[in-house]
Order: C-alpha cells, then structure tokens, then sequence
C-alpha cells in the first residue's frame, strides 16, 4: 500500500518513515511538512493513505482533509494529532477521516491498524 505522510513535525515524520518501512506492503510514497503540499503531493502521488495532521503551516489539515477528499479515487486518510480533543475529532470525520489517533498515546493503534489495512489487501 502506497502512503503519504504530512505532519508538521519532521522528527515524527523521521519516526514513521522508520517504524512504516519495517512492514512488508507498506511503501512510503512522499512527505511533507506543509497543508498545501499535502494536497498537492496526494493529488499527484496518488497514494492508498495519507496519514495527515491538523496543525501544519501552509492552512491546516483539515482544510487539507477537505480537498483530500474531494478528489476522486481519495484515499484513506488518517488523522494523527496532538489535539485529541472531541471537537476535532468530530470535525475531521464529519470531513471525511477514515481514522482519529491520537500522538501522544496512540502510535501502536496506528501501527496495528495499518497492518490490519495490508493484511486485508494481500488477501484480495
């Protein structure tokens, strides 16, 4: 499965690229730290997910959720924030998020899950 990734952070970035890269079926297709660039990244990666985060420079991800998902094949996205808050998480899936995790606790959810998520595609 092919996957962008957009956090502001580029130590968490540097983080996931690691951790992604040591499952089979995952292939890191882009980066960026910046909300126009994701969009922009995605409408020409096209990857399979974009693991994408709210605060980012360049607008914010949910605006960048927004345009995501307007585009046709849009991929899954998955929101990994700082900012857990139920507002937000209401706003991003009401946008379209497929997926809510939250940093500071939740990296293991996003991991398993995106097993989970290459799991079921070898099996089709």
């Amino acid at each position: 499965m092919r996957l962008f990734i957009a956090d502001d952070s580029e130590d968490l970035r540097a983080r996931l690229v690691g951790i992604l890269n040591e499952i089979d079926g995952i292939e890191i297709i882009g980066e960026t730290g910046d909300a126009s660039e994701a969009i922009e990244g995605v409408g020409r990666l096209k990857p399979d997910i974009v693991i994408l985060d709210i605060r980012m420079p360049g607008g914010n991800g949910i605006l960048a959720l927004k345009s995501i998902k307007k585009m046709s094949d849009a991929p899954v996205v998955i929101m990994f924030t700082n900012y857990p808050y139920l507002q937000y998480r209401k706003t991003c899936i009401e946008a379209g998020a497929d997926f809510f995790f939250y940093k500071a606790v939740e990296i293991e959810k996003l991991i398993e899950l995106l097993k989970k998520m290459v799991k079921t595609k070898k099996q089709q």
